[in-house]
Order: structure tokens, then C-alpha cells, then sequence
């Protein structure tokens, strides 16, 4: 009796255990989708500077014009350094979710997969904040190419992080019965998304070679 009164019974703890362990991982779902979301928003910056042409305005990295990134005085952000600016502060906060997510995952997940798949987005996000640096201490508009394309797919990596934190997807159980309409659905599922990345890779290179109105008519 003492042992029930200054504890609690072998059922209840299981059930309160379970019920913490689901409400964490809901909450790491919708953390991811915030993440996902964020991310998006990134893009669509990156996608400003590159047709405002304001990837060179300011000139440094990782300061602004000699100042620390998130202390560069607001009455300064004029012109396109509005624009380049805002994208590394966004893209610094994409990189801190993507920190803080990796962390999550590994404590709270216990699907090996998974943890990789988060090692391998905080990597990415790494390497990309690299690649957008390096474009600019070197000016080489070819690191653009890659920088775009790694984009892209870091944010298919953060969509599927979201998907795979889901109940949906949790709840979601295979056959297991790998049939021949399936294998040939796989093939054209990799051939769809290598064409999709060998598009994007191409666009990108237009992008960052200032080559959209080479050909004006249509």
C-alpha cells in the first residue's frame, strides 16, 4: 500500500508513459512542419535575391559589412543589402530549427532511419549555408548552381521529416508483398524524380548565368 501511495500503479505509469511519449511526438511533428514551412519561406527569399541580382550586396561573410550578422543596424538594410540580408537571417534561423530537430529526433525517436534522415538535413543545412558563403568570398556565380539545387532538396528532406513524424504515416503498415507493378512503379517514381532534379539543376544554371531572356520569343 505505501508502495502505491508514494508511486503509482504499473497500469497508470504505462498509460501516462504512452500518453507523454504520443504528445512529444506530435509535438515534434508539428515542430517539423514549422521547419518545413520555414524553409519555404528560405527558398522564396533566395528566389528574391536572385532576381533582384542581390546576391553580391554585401560583399562579406559571414559579417554584413563588417558587422555581426544579427546586429547590423536596421537603417542600413537599403536597397538589395534588404534583401541579401534577410536571407541570411532566415537561412541562420533554418539552420537552428534544423539543430534543434536533429537533437529531438535523436532523443525522441527510436527508428534508426530516422535519426539519419535528421543527421543528414542538419549536414545539408550546414553544407548549404557553406555554399552561400563561399558564392559570395569568392564570386563565382557557379556555386550559385549547386547552392540552388541543394536548396531544393533540403527542402524535400525537411516535407518528408514532417511526413514521417505524422500518425498518418506511423499508422501506415505495408503488406510487405512486393508486387511487379510495384517495382515498375518504383522505376518510374526514380526516373520522374531524377528528370525533376535534372530540370531544377538546369534552371538553376540559367538562373545564376543571367540567361533567362537569352531567347525573348516564344
Amino acid at each position: 500500500m505505501q508502495k502505491l501511495s508514494s508511486g503509482c500503479n504499473g497500469d497508470i505509469c504505462l498509460v501516462s508513459t504512452v500518453s507523454s511519449h504520443k504528445a512529444s511526438s506530435k509535438a515534434l511533428h508539428y515542430f517539423a512542419v514549422f521547419a518545413a514551412g520555414c524553409t519555404l519561406v528560405l527558398i522564396c527569399i533566395g528566389g528574391l535575391v536572385t532576381s533582384k541580382e542581390a546576391g553580391m550586396a554585401v560583399p562579406d561573410w559571414p559579417n554584413t559589412y563588417g558587422y555581426n550578422m544579427f546586429f547590423f543596424p536596421f537603417s542600413k538594410w537599403v536597397g538589395n543589402v534588404f534583401y541579401e540580408h534577410s536571407h541570411r537571417l532566415v537561412a541562420s534561423g533554418v539552420g537552428f530549427l534544423t539543430l534543434v530537430m536533429c537533437i529531438w529526433i535523436w532523443l525522441a525517436e527510436s527508428r534508426k532511419w530516422m535519426k539519419k534522415l535528421g543527421t543528414i538535413a542538419l549536414i545539408a543545412v550546414i553544407l548549404q549555408g557553406v555554399l552561400g558563403g563561399l558564392r559570395v568570398t569568392l564570386i563565382k556565380n557557379e556555386i550559385g548552381i549547386f547552392h540552388a539545387t541543394l536548396a531544393q532538396a533540403f527542402f524535400v528532406l525537411m516535407v518528408s521529416l514532417a511526413l514521417f513524424t505524422s500518425n498518418f504515416w506511423k499508422q501506415w503498415r505495408p503488406s510487405g508483398i512486393v508486387s511487379e507493378a510495384s517495382r515498375r512503379l518504383r522505376i518510374g517514381f526514380l526516373i520522374l524524380s531524377g528528370a525533376i532534379l535534372a530540370q531544377l539543376m538546369i534552371g538553376a544554371t540559367m538562373r545564376h548565368q543571367h540567361a533567362g531572356l537569352a531567347i525573348p520569343d516564344f
